[in-house]
């Protein structure tokens, strides 16, 4: 006997939409059958969704919970907290968060891992988990610590190609390391998870604009410039096809360039994946120049209407 059937005629599933028969035992889906199939009997409660839409709980594998945030003022604030955030994720039927375990110089993996599960643990309405963030130069004790974290249950390795921004000097990984990184993950069978940005034109660009005074978030899209992105996403390709399989998953892709690297990767054959975010597919750089427009920013930066329309 099922502990819960679910009758729904707007099921999302693999094959398409249609009228199922949804059976729950436990925390696992046993069975997605035609409407019909089981009979009331076959479960210890029926649930009508007729009427409803009914589909798999969502995953969201880049949020930032309880994240350390400095502001301009110099003070320091903190994101909502998991207790928060598990909430509204599940109120819009997100059912899985993943967030960022991030290992700092003086420590192992696994220590930033249990440092991160202080944050969650107990204080979570949904399932979770962490992408491991390493950063800057990579001592050789971490990449067996990467692969015991792969082999734990951690199978994500967040990198970052740019420092992003001049404050945050120390958060690049270099192209070697980076390699070192896709050994290991490949060998373990995980992903990379990649922030792609090509740090010279970033940091040339930051400095040109200072120098220039053009300082106004109105000019950030110059800075991180559709063609940085280019630049990154095909220097870590060309690195990724002389690991054989490594799997890669870029972040917050924002331009064209971009959405047409990871295209032309996929129609190799590579297993590359890839996400963009809200703010790209709802405003442009030219909402920079709205009124208190950098509420608008995230990095990298908003690009064109063109970029837009290619996401």
């Amino acid at each position: 006997m099922f502990d819960l059937l679910i009758r729904g005629d707007r099921v999302v599933a693999p094959g398409g939409v249609a009228a199922c028969d949804i059976a729950v035992q436990g925390e696992i889906i046993a069975a997605v059958a035609a409407a019909g199939t089981f009979r009331d009997a076959d479960a210890k409660r029926t649930f009508d969704a007729n009427g409803m839409i009914v589909m798999p709980g969502g995953i969201d594998p880049h949020v930032h919970c309880k994240w350390y945030s400095p502001q301009p003022d110099g003070s320091v604030i903190h994101t909502d907290p998991p207790s928060v955030v598990s909430r509204a994720a599940l109120y819009g039927g997100t059912t899985t968060l993943i967030d960022f375990a991030r290992w700092t110089h003086g420590s192992t993996v696994q220590q930033a891992i249990e440092k991160r599960h202080e944050d969650w643990r107990g204080q979570c309405y949904c399932d979770y988990s962490y992408h491991v963030m390493v950063e800057g130069a990579l001592p050789p004790e971490i990449f067996e610590q990467l692969g015991q974290a792969i082999r734990d249950g951690y199978p994500t390795v967040k990198i970052f190609t740019t420092d992003i921004t001049p404050s945050r000097r120390g958060r690049m990984v270099d192209f070697g390391d980076i390699w070192e990184v896709f050994r290991v993950v490949a060998r373990e069978r995980g992903l990379c998870v990649m922030h792609g940005e090509d740090n010279d034109i970033v940091m040339h660009m930051y400095e040109k604009l200072i120098r220039e005074g053009r300082v106004g978030f109105e000019h950030m899209a110059e800075v991180h410039n559709a063609m940085s992105e280019d630049m990154s996403f095909r220097r870590i390709l060309a690195l990724a096809q002389n690991v054989p399989g490594i799997a890669l998953y870029f972040m917050h892709v924002s331009a064209a360039n971009g959405v047409r690297a990871v295209r032309e990767a996929r129609s190799r054959g590579m297993p590359v994946y890839a996400e963009t975010l809200h703010q790209y597919l709802m405003y442009t750089q030219e909402d920079y120049k709205r009124p208190n427009g950098q509420i608008y920013h995230t990095y990298p930066s908003l690009k064109s209407q063109a970029d837009q329309d290619e996401l």
